[in-house]
């Protein structure tokens, strides 16, 4: 099997990272071939609204006619048995980076039916991580699990299977001495990320080998 992940987080060795690299690791001890792409060193765009991939009978039916650092990403995607998405929580939802990926990704394939339909040639399985600094209960309070929940709709129309987990009140810096960030307390950030974070990475390793079929 082939697993690809996607950081959408400019940080290639953070939380996301980490996690996404947890559940390859998860799919690898499956007998899986596993890839990471970090969003941020790629070219590209979100969609431009051309409509070519809904273009009956055109070159570009199905898929998206923009040559860019994502053409031979989506190909390979189409070659995948799964898919791994991981961003930070910007503002109450991904990162731009990641949501332009997933504009170009999901809009290709996506029938204008009723219901709607999918022209991705098979069914593969998709999860969705997601790093926060709030806690879970603001994370509740501020609503962000309508566009999480939004997202997981998504993925399940358009590949099939779909989950997500969520890494709550994260460490976001080395020093935090260094940095103004006052509203946070460093020794309980730094303890839960010494205490609680392995405890996300084993569920990220645990969700990669669900993604091979394991238990």
């Amino acid at each position: 099997m082939n697993i690809m992940a996607f950081n959408g987080s400019p940080r290639k060795k953070w939380n996301t990272a980490t996690l996404l690299q947890k559940a390859l690791e998860g799919a690898a001890s499956q007998g899986a071939a596993t890839e990471l792409i970090h969003l941020y060193d790629l070219n590209y765009k979100g969609c431009i609204s051309c409509f070519a991939c809904k273009t009956i009978g055109g070159n570009s039916y199905g898929r998206c006619a923009v040559q860019d650092d994502l053409t031979d990403v989506f190909s390979r995607v189409e070659q995948a048995d799964a898919i791994i998405l991981g961003s930070p929580i910007y503002w109450g939802t991904v990162s731009g980076e990641m949501k332009s990926f997933m504009d170009r990704l999901l809009f290709q394939y996506l029938l204008y039916t009723e219901p709607p339909g999918s022209v991705f040639p098979h069914k593969i399985r998709t999860a969705y991580i997601y790093t926060m600094n709030v806690t879970e209960e603001i994370m509740k309070e501020w609503g962000y699990a309508v566009n999480f929940n939004r997202y997981e709709t998504a993925l399940r129309r358009i590949f099939g299977e779909s989950e997500y987990m969520c890494s709550f009140d994260t460490y976001q810096f080395d020093d935090y001495s260094k940095v103004l960030a006052t509203r946070f307390d460093s020794v309980k950030k730094k303890q839960r990320h010494e205490e609680v974070f392995p405890l996300d990475c084993q569920k990220a390793f645990d969700m990669g080998v669900r993604l091979v079929g394991g238990k």
